[in-house]
């Protein structure tokens, strides 16, 4: 359990640092306690929200094969878009509400 919370820690720290030389002058004039709460809040989010993604993603993988077998390539490519496209983590542009975030892929994107 140690291990886990001390990678969970890196991996924030090293995120959040590599997203703010990219951040838009909005987000530089927010205060640092704002910035550090939207982090921890992005990283805890994170943490909880990814495991149900992925065996979102997994389950959408499986019922992908079937429809392959039932309705065919385009059918079963459209499952796979949807259930595994979208947002995978929780950014600390989600946490403050300024961007949303995307369980379900949109398959009409798709080009």
């Amino acid at each position: 359990m140690k291990r886990i919370v001390v990678w969970g820690i890196a991996m924030l720290l090293i995120g959040y640092s590599t997203q703010s030389w990219a951040a838009s002058e909005s987000t530089r004039q927010h205060s640092t306690l704002r910035q550090v709460g939207t982090g921890v809040g992005s990283a805890i989010g994170t943490v909880v929200y990814f495991p149900f993604k992925a065996a979102f993603c997994i389950l959408g993988g499986l019922a992908s094969g079937v429809t392959l077998m039932v309705a065919g390539s385009e059918q079963a490519g459209k499952v796979a878009d949807t259930t595994c496209r979208g947002s995978w983590t929780i950014t600390p542009a989600n946490v403050a509400g300024e961007e949303p975030v995307y369980f379900v892929g949109n398959p009409s994107a798709r080009q």
